[in-house]
């Protein structure tokens, strides 16, 4: 049985992989996965489907968006993203320690995989829900990160495996990786186990898009430290991390950040493994407009210490690391209408209200928090010093859209942390809290890569007939990332790697 391109991996760096192979030359492409055609779409199918991308502006996007009519677009401020910006964003936030090829690599093949993915009916929309305010009757964006996916990543996966039927990819389900030949020093097939049986297949390519390990409680306590074993899985249950070792037994090299992850504000009561139905809606990204506490009723973080999609990927880990390992946020009625209804509304969350702040106190004192007497210190504290600020800085106004300076730090009191931006006094009731913990979302460290070709990299060089795209990447990001990157990156690597997949020669 021969394949000329097999791609193992159903998620949004496997579609792509295998489309970009099909349309660059290969006649026969098989997309192999383990889960069954239920679990469709990796962790791809879990995300908002947000992709970040260098643009120039509106009117730049506004041919690939779907929900933009021109009068609205009359009402939107959206700033350019450049070159320059996002490959500092990768780089900021990772602390100078990602690989500046793959990130280069990622940048300037942002925008023109963009165009791909819209050119095969990705329904392209600008995220007014998740990336823009109200402000002064415009809507204006924050962040660097402008589109998404209409239905968020069910949409993204359904139109990327309608453009592999049409394309003519064969997809096997139930049918995991269990080893790649070789075959004069080249990747020459694989062994996969189809109908509980091990079965052969020679080909020219072989593309690993697998995910991480995220869904390895043993490997997440092996790489990431005791205690992640208590991190809810955001997406898929497959992300095991087989593949890295079979990779490693034909000499692929392991590079990047092993100890660290993509890890979220998440739904306490979420389940333990991602629910194909709310999927991202579990995700509780609104602690910029109020604060957090832990169990004992303090303060942890600084939630104004970026935008939220600059944060986001890593304030799981600070909450993983509390007593207990949750936290509650908390806001008052003047923050309620702002809160995103898909991740807030009713029947999405358990919500907790009070008329007072010691009232809330004790309401929560049944689900968990220790120290009531702490939370209402806190609560009075923070309310002080946001007061203080603004005395001394009187011209101030808060605008959730930009960095707007309102903070917790003053000449007469400063907290630790702080809150550097959007600190806004919660002192109208009701007031509302919701419990949350860590959701890991996927693993940083992975396989090395020529970040031209998506050639896996051995100590020695390229193996000849091997490629890698998607969360199975290491060395692009370290710590923390750039919201919408991911699945940019997976695309875009996706689709190199299908199109040198398509310059590889049989070997006989």
């Amino acid at each position: 049985m021969y394949y000329d391109c097999i791609v193992v991996g159903s998620g949004n760096a496997g579609s792509c992989a295998a489309l970009s192979a099909k349309e660059n030359g290969c006649q026969k492409v098989l997309l192999v996965d383990k889960c069954s055609p239920d679990w469709v779409g990796g962790n791809g199918y879990f995300t908002a489907g947000a992709f970040r991308t260098v643009h120039n502006g509106l009117d730049d996007l506004l041919p690939i968006v779907q929900n933009v009519t021109p009068e609205q677009a009359k009402h939107i401020d959206l700033n350019p993203y450049s070159h320059k910006d996002f490959i500092e964003d990768i780089m900021r936030l990772g602390g100078r320690r990602s690989d500046p090829g793959l990130a280069a690599s990622v940048v300037n093949n942002s925008r023109d995989t963009v165009d791909w993915l819209a050119g095969h009916q990705v329904p392209f929309i600008l995220s007014f829900n998740r990336q823009a305010y109200e402000v002064d009757g415009r809507q204006k964006f924050w962040g660097g990160l402008v589109l998404s996916v209409s239905d968020g990543g069910k949409g993204l996966i359904a139109a990327e495996h309608k453009a592999l039927g049409k394309a003519g990819v064969e997809i096997w389900f139930d049918c995991p990786l269990v080893n790649l030949l070789m075959r004069d020093n080249a990747v020459s097939g694989v062994v996969v186990r189809k109908d509980g049986s091990e079965l052969t297949i020679e080909s020219r390519a072989v593309i690993l898009a697998a995910g991480g390990f995220e869904a390895s409680s043993e490997l997440r306590i092996a790489h990431l430290g005791v205690g992640w074993e208590k991190a809810k899985v955001r997406g898929t249950p497959f992300n095991t991390g087989d593949c890295f070792a079979i990779a490693q037994g034909v000499g692929a090299k392991l590079v990047g950040d092993w100890a660290s992850c993509h890890s979220t504000t998440w739904d306490f009561n979420a389940p333990e493994i991602g629910a194909r139905d709310l999927t991202n809606q579990f995700t509780k990204s609104g602690y910029p407009l109020g604060v957090m506490v832990n169990g004992n009723g303090e303060r942890f973080v600084d939630e104004g210490e970026d935008y939220r999609n600059y944060t986001y990927a890593r304030f799981g880990k600070a909450i993983l690391s509390q007593p207990g390992g949750f936290a509650f946020q908390v806001w008052d009625s003047k923050m309620l209408d702002i809160l995103r209804k898909e991740e807030y509304g009713d029947g999405v969350v358990e919500k907790v209200y009070a008329d007072t702040i010691e009232d809330l106190a004790r309401k929560l004192a049944e689900v968990g928090l220790t120290d009531q007497v702490k939370f209402i210190e806190t609560f009075q504290v923070y309310n002080a010093a946001v007061t203080q600020h603004k005395l001394e800085n009187p011209d101030w106004h808060w605008d959730p859209a930009v960095k707007d300076g309102l903070s917790t730090q003053s000449s007469h009191l400063s907290l630790s942390p702080p809150k550097s931006h959007w600190a806004e006094s919660i002192d109208k009731p009701p007031f509302m809290a919701v419990k949350v913990c860590c959701g890991i979302t996927f693993t940083f460290g992975g396989l090395a890569i020529d970040p031209e070709s998506a050639s896996v990299l051995s100590e020695s060089g390229p193996i000849p007939g091997l490629f890698c795209a998607g969360e199975m990447v290491g060395g692009l990001f370290y710590k923390n990332y750039p919201g919408g990157s991911g699945l940019s990156a997976g695309a875009v690597f996706g689709r190199k790697a299908g199109a040198s997949a398509s310059r590889c020669k049989r070997i006989m």
